[in-house]
């Protein structure tokens, strides 16, 4: 927890005016700003591989009351994060072990495998490149390639809605930063996706999909209806 501001440079600049936040360094090198807000969404981030340095002030820096620099650079892109710490107010480092992994409800489960093994229902000519590809802020639910050959990330909810598009589109940022994936494009696929969901997954280029878990096993539910 400290008092920092946050400047970023690369292939956008971006900076977080003095104030006091959380900062993560992950086991991984990734290193994460929180604020109080906006849930689990980072302000700011570095995803590995990167490396961390922790340097003094200049004159200048130190006059205007920075203890320390950590400045955060990727090793592929040299897009650099800068960390101008003010004030420290709690520092702990914790080993958390080996995850277990997220395990998904039995719906988003059944809707991920079954859809990987007939990854047509989302484009003629799609082939599978693998289940759950993992990635520095989590894994991918299924990359796969289209009929041109291009990369394409899918993320799999049972409903769809904002956070579902938010997290794939945080998954495609850092997957097009890796030259033997990008370009990288994104599919939003669930058994319902709410419009405004719909809407937000459009307009950053993202094509929604929706899966029918019966069509997927393959079975005539006709007999089991009145009507």
């Amino acid at each position: 927890m400290a008092t920092c501001s946050v400047d970023y440079a690369g292939r956008l600049t971006a900076h977080l005016p003095l104030a006091t936040r959380t900062l993560m360094l992950k086991g991984d090198g990734s290193v994460l700003i929180h604020s109080d807000g906006g849930s689990y969404k980072p302000l700011n981030w570095m995803s590995p591989p990167c490396t961390i340095s922790v340097s003094e002030p200049d004159d200048e820096l130190r006059e205007a009351g920075v203890l320390e620099l950590w400045r955060v650079t990727h090793s592929k892109t040299a897009d650099m994060l800068v960390i101008s710490i003010f004030e420290i107010h709690h520092d702990s480092s914790h080993d958390l072990g080996v995850d277990p992994g997220l395990i998904k409800d039995g719906v988003e489960a059944d809707l991920q495998r079954l859809s990987a093994e007939r990854i047509e229902v989302y484009g003629e000519g799609f082939s599978l490149i693998r289940r759950e590809y993992m990635t520095a802020i989590g894994p991918v639910d299924i990359l796969a390639r289209d009929a041109a050959g291009a990369t394409v990330a899918i993320e799999i909810k049972r409903r769809g809605d904002i956070d579902g598009v938010e997290q794939l589109t945080r998954y495609l940022d850092l997957l097009n930063r890796d030259t033997t994936l990008a370009p990288v494009s994104g599919i939003f696929a669930a058994q319902e996706i709410k419009p405004q969901a719909r809407t937000l997954a459009e307009d950053r280029g993202i094509r929604c999909v929706t899966l029918d878990l019966d069509d997927l096993r393959d079975t005539d539910v006709s007999h089991d209806r009145l009507f």
